[in-house]
C-alpha cells in the first residue's frame, strides 16, 4: 500500500476562482493566509510525514504557479530531503513551465502533482480563471521532465455520472503514474460549501469503475474519505484503491496516521517496501495482505 502525505507549504490568496477551494481570494472561507514556509520547515515536515509513514510528501502551494524566489527555496528543500531522508519529495506548484519543471527535476523532485480537476465538459462551471488546456499542458510539461506524475480530480462537485467517465477517458490520454480521487469537502465560504456529501456506496462504486479503466495504475483516494465514507473507510482497498493519504489534508483535517495504519495493519494490508517503480508489471494494482 503506498501512502502519501502533504504540506501546505504557502497557503491563501489564490487569485484563481475554483468554486470549491477555500484558498482562492473570491471565497469568504476563513483558512490561515502564509506565505512560503522556510526550507527548514519544509523539511521538518518531510521528517513528520516519514515518522508517519508516508512514502512520499507533496510540497503544495497556493496560487496560479511559482514565483522564481518560490522555486528557489523549494529547490532547496527539495535537494535536503534527498540527501537526508528516505521519504521522496513530490510538488504541486500549479502551473509549471519547461524551465521550472528542469530546475525542479535538477534539484530532485521526484513526482508532480496536478489535477486536471473535473470533465472539460463541466470544467467551466467550477473555475472561469483559468481554462482546462493549461491544465493539460502543465501535465505534458511534467512528463516531459521526467516527473512520475499523479493527476485526477474531485468528485462531488455537481458533475454527472458521465461526466466522470469524461474526465477518466481524459486521464487515461494522460497516462499518469498515479490517479487521485478526491470527494469534495464542502467548506462554508465557497461556492459549493453546501454541497450534499455522496453517499458512500456511490463512492465505492466510483473506485471500482476507475480501478477497472486504470487496472495498471495505483489509484489514490485522498480528501474527504473521512466525510463520505466514515465507518466504511476501508473499504476502499477492496474497492480498488492502492495508495491513500495519511494526516491533514490543505486547510481541512484529516483523521490521526495512527488510526489509518491500525486499519491497514486490521485489514492485512502492508506498506509498499518502495514507491520507485520502473517496470509496467510493478506499477499493477497490488494490495499485498499477510
Amino acid at each position: 500500500m503506498l501512502l502519501c502525505a502533504v504540506l501546505n507549504a504557502k497557503s491563501g490568496r489564490c487569485p484563481e476562482d475554483c468554486r470549491f477551494c477555500a484558498q482562492s481570494v473570491h471565497s469568504t472561507s476563513q483558512v490561515k493566509v502564509y506565505p512560503l514556509v522556510s526550507a527548514d520547515e519544509m523539511v521538518q515536515a518531510a521528517r513528520t510525514a516519514e515518522r508517519m509513514g508516508a512514502h512520499t510528501l507533496g510540497i503544495v502551494t497556493s496560487g496560479r504557479g511559482p514565483t522564481d524566489e518560490d522555486l528557489e527555496v523549494i529547490c532547496e528543500a527539495v535537494g535536503r530531503i534527498r540527501k537526508e531522508l528516505s521519504i521522496l519529495p513530490d510538488a504541486s506548484l500549479g502551473m509549471l513551465t519547461d524551465s521550472q519543471a528542469r530546475r525542479l527535476k535538477e534539484a530532485g523532485l521526484y513526482g508532480y502533482h496536478h489535477n486536471v480537476e473535473t470533465a472539460e465538459s463541466f470544467f467551466g462551471e467550477i473555475c472561469s480563471t483559468h481554462s482546462y488546456s493549461e491544465h493539460l499542458e502543465t501535465l505534458k510539461t511534467a512528463k516531459a521532465a521526467g516527473f512520475r506524475v499523479c493527476s485526477g480530480g474531485v468528485f462531488g462537485l455537481g458533475e454527472s455520472a458521465e461526466q466522470r467517465i469524461e474526465m477518466a477517458e481524459t486521464l487515461r490520454e494522460i497516462d499518469p503514474d498515479r490517479v487521485c480521487m478526491n470527494f469534495l469537502i464542502p467548506v462554508p465560504g465557497t461556492p459549493l460549501g453546501t454541497a450534499e456529501p455522496l453517499p458512500p456506496t456511490e463512492i465505492l462504486k466510483l473506485i471500482a469503475v476507475y480501478r477497472l479503466m486504470f487496472p495498471r495504475k495505483d489509484i489514490n483516494v485522498c480528501a474527504g474519505r473521512e466525510l463520505h465514507l466514515r465507518d466504511l473507510q476501508g473499504l476502499i482497498f477492496f474497492a480498488g484503491a492502492s495508495a491513500t493519504m495519511v494526516g491533514n489534508y490543505l486547510t481541512q483535517a484529516g483523521r490521526p496516521a495512527e488510526a489509518d495504519l491500525m486499519m491497514l495493519s486490521d485489514l492485512g494490508l502492508q506498506r509498499r517496501t518502495s514507491v520507485d517503480v520502473d517496470s509496467p508489471d510493478d506499477a499493477s494494482y497490488n494490495t499485498t495482505r499477510d
